[in-house]
Parts: structure tokens; C-alpha cells; sequence
């Protein structure tokens, strides 16, 4: 196949020139592309591609699943809603549609960000693994290799957007004697509902959002859960007098000093939810606001399950020394008989397994510089939806990545029209 660069900057031909002349680059069939390489086609690399196109800029979106926000997808559980109300999960230049309910189902959500990829005409390449992404400093060009098949590729582009996400694979923690166990065990991504588990013991190791919704749906199919707590944890009413928590937090960091939100929302959250001590629930000696900005990590949102866990109806246990044939042994000497484990262990960035060489991630995969500063580096390497802030977060960054891009390469193809085609055939190992 050929593949046709338009509009190229005045200097872009020059680099090809250069770049032909180095024969490494080039020591596999290459795909120039006129513009950005966005890896990831969930939310992040969504919204950077709408605001390419509204400026004019072309480029390329590689995904490794078979369809757009292939998490969402294949790797959620059915009864999931977003966490947040629409109007700060919704992608720029593009609302909810107005009949959509305040807190849209995974499938609403789903449908909603293909409708997005339709209207702004965004069509990934899908099942294009990138096993290996770096800047060639000879050409000023990053390379691109991604694995399709038996097929090989490589993508050659001034600038690359990492919206891989902080959730690309699953956080899977060893135990002692997990492999002795004669159940099923599986990861909260391969969970989709309760009712394969009905009349059955499980344990679900893990008690953020995911650890909770799973172990409530569980409840509403019959199954006897037991939920893993490890440690502190905050847990706050998704509304409070009828607004959402989150944004009561967000009007009031308009006025006051964290810390003071923070007692505002423990106040309240003591008030509607009780005592949690006495259920094996303890909150952290930090805020939930302090401690999501210095640790990343999340406040439980409450959507029913604290009250089964009043009832007994889910039972909260402490940490899991070993595992058995049909049993686990706690750290206070308990045992417990059970048929099936669910980890709700969470998920980590894989960046480090593919970006190479560059000033802007760190070895655990996220941005050095922290939020609103971690989104661009040097070289032209951007990152999109490793905020720590969900989808609002996300947004926010895709905006001043498709700015800053465009804003280059518009002032750089203003007056010229060059036409560059590069014979791009895959490498197919037969």
C-alpha cells in the first residue's frame, strides 16, 4: 500500500531526506505520518483527536484491542455507572446527549464515545500492539513499532501522544498458596456479574470502587462476599443534600484551603454514613482531597454497598496471610471456607514497557511533574489521562495537547503545500 503525507512544513521534507539517508530507521517498511501518532483510542486519545481535527491536523491513532475504549468494553463489570454526574465525564466540544440520566451506564457511556469517534469521522487502527515507541535524535522524528498479527509496522512522526491511560493492565499481587486453591479466581476486569456466583463464597480482595461495586452486586445475586481491607480507606455518600460530593468539593476548593474542605466532608460524611470504625472500616489520618493529590489515590464513592455492609450482608475481613485448598487464613488467625476469589487489586500504567528514553514518564509510568504540568515533554512527546483525575482530568489535558500541536503546525504549513508519499508495506513474517 502508499501512504500520502499532506501539507508537510516547510522543514518536514528535509528530515525524510535525512531520515531515508539512515538506514536503521528504515530497516523496516515505515509509515510516514503528517502529523501526531496517538497511542490509546479510549477517552484520552478520543478527545485529542477531535481537537486535531477541528484545527486541520491530521494524524494516527493506534489501539492493540479491536474497538475504541477497549477497558470500558471488555474489561468492566455490567452493573458499572460512572462514578461522577455526566457533566464531568463528558469529552470536549461534544456533550451528553440531554435524555442521558445524571450518572450514565457503561453502555450509555460506551455509545456516547462511539457517536464521538463518528462525528469527528476519528477511525484508530485497531489491533496494532506498540511494542516499541523512541526518539531518533539523527532525524528529530520518533519511531513508532507496532506488532499487527504476523504483520510488522513502523510509524514515523514529529510528535507522540501517550493516552494509554493509567489503567492499561491489571495489578495482579502474589499469596501464599493462591495456586493451592481449588476455586475460581479472577481479576475484577474479567467480572461481568454476580449471577454466575449465586450461593457461592467469595472473597474479593480489595476495597476501592471496584471492590465495593462488585461485592454489592454480588449481594444482588445471591453470593455470600467477604471484602479484603487491608488498610484505611475513605468512604464519602456520592451526594450529599442531593449534589453530588465531587462537586461540592469543587465549589468549595474555589473558596477555601483543602484541608478545610476536607473537615467539611468528613463532617458531612460522618453525619449521613455513621461510624464506619466499628465495621473494620478505619479513614486514613490524611483528607480524602489531601490524599488523593499526594498518593493518587481515590475516595470510595457510597452507591449502596456500606449499607449491606451494616447488615452483615457483606462482611469485611482483615488481610490475607495464605490460601488453601477451599480456605484462607487471615493475619488476626482466621479462617475462612470459600468457593471463588475476585481481586479487585486495581491497575497500573505499561508505559515503561514500550516508551523508551524519555524526560516525561517515570519508571512506574506516570508523569514526573504532577498535575496541571505533567502533560508535555520535551521532544514532542505529550501524555493525555494519566491525571489521577478521571475523565475531567483527561479532558482537560487532550485540550492542551491538540492546542499546542496545532497551534505548531498550523503556523508551520500556513503558507506552504508540499505532498510527500512514502511506500509503506508491512513486514509479514509467514
Amino acid at each position: 500500500m502508499h501512504c500520502a503525507c499532506y501539507n508537510h512544513p516547510d522543514h518536514l521534507p528535509t528530515m525524510v531526506h535525512h531520515a531515508l539517508e539512515h538506514e536503521e530507521l528504515f530497516s523496516r517498511r515505515c509509515i510516514l505520518v503528517n502529523g501526531p501518532v496517538i497511542v490509546g483510542a479510549g477517552p484520552s486519545g478520543l478527545a485529542v483527536g477531535a481537537g486535531l481535527k477541528q484545527q486541520g491536523v491530521p494524524f494516527v491513532i493506534l489501539d492493540r484491542a479491536n474497538c475504541i475504549a477497549s477497558l470500558w468494553q471488555n474489561k468492566t463489570y455490567d452493573r458499572l455507572k460512572l462514578h461522577l454526574p455526566k457533566q464531568f465525564c463528558q469529552l470536549p466540544y461534544y456533550p451528553f446527549p440531554p435524555n442521558f440520566p445524571e450518572y450514565p451506564s457503561k453502555y450509555q457511556f460506551i455509545n456516547y464515545l462511539e457517536s464521538y469517534a463518528k462525528k469527528f469521522e476519528i477511525n484508530p487502527r485497531f489491533n496494532e500492539s506498540v511494542q516499541l515507541a523512541k526518539y531518533d535524535e539523527t532525524c528529530g522524528l520518533w519511531r513508532v513499532k507496532t506488532v499487527t498479527g504476523d504483520c510488522e509496522m513502523e510509524y514515523i512522526c514529529r510528535w507522540l501522544v501517550v493516552a494509554t491511560g493509567e489503567n492499561a493492565e491489571k495489578v495482579v499481587p502474589e499469596f501464599q498458596g493462591l495456586d493451592e486453591f481449588d476455586g475460581t479466581v479472577m481479576h475484577a476486569c474479567d467480572y461481568r456479574s454476580g449471577e454466575v456466583f449465586e450461593g457461592k463464597r467469595v472473597l474479593v480482595v480489595g476495597c476501592g470502587n471496584s471492590g465495593m461495586e462488585v461485592s454489592l452486586d454480588l449481594c444482588h445475586h445471591n453470593a455470600f462476599p467477604s471484602m479484603v481491607v487491608r488498610s484505611s480507606v475513605h468512604i464519602l455518600p456520592r451526594e450529599i443534600a442531593g449534589k453530588s460530593t465531587f462537586e461540592l468539593a469543587t465549589s468549595l476548593m474555589k473558596w477555601l484551603p483543602l484541608k478545610m474542605v476536607d473537615k467539611i466532608l468528613l463532617i458531612l460524611a460522618s453525619y449521613i454514613l455513621g461510624n464506619l470504625k466499628k465495621y473494620g472500616i478505619n479513614r486514613p489520618s490524611e483528607g480524602p482531597l489531601e490524599l488523593k493529590n499526594i498518593k493518587g489515590k481515590t475516595p470510595v464513592l457510597d452507591i449502596g454497598a456500606l449499607r449491606k455492609i451494616k447488615s452483615g450482608k457483606i462482611k469485611i475481613v482483615p488481610g490475607i496471610k495464605k490460601f488453601s485448598q477451599g480456605r484462607v487464613e487471615l493475619v488476626n488467625g482466621a479462617n475462612l471456607e470459600i468457593d471463588s476469589v475476585i481481586l479487585a487489586t486495581g491497575y497500573r500504567s505499561n508505559v515503561p514497557s514500550w516508551l523508551k528514553e524519555n524526560d516525561l514518564f517515570s519508571k512506574e509510568g506516570m508523569p514526573m511533574t504532577p498535575f496541571p504540568e505533567g502533560w508535555k515533554g520535551k521532544a514532542g512527546v505529550y501524555a493525555v489521562g494519566f491525571t489521577g483525575r478521571g475523565l475531567l482530568g483527561a479532558s482537560l489535558d487532550a485540550i492542551r495537547v491538540a492546542q499546542d500541536i496545532g497551534k505548531t503546525w498550523n503556523q508551520e504549513t500556513k503558507h506552504t503545500n508540499h505532498y510527500v508519499t512514502v511506500s509503506c508495506e508491512p513486514r509479514c513474517n509467514k
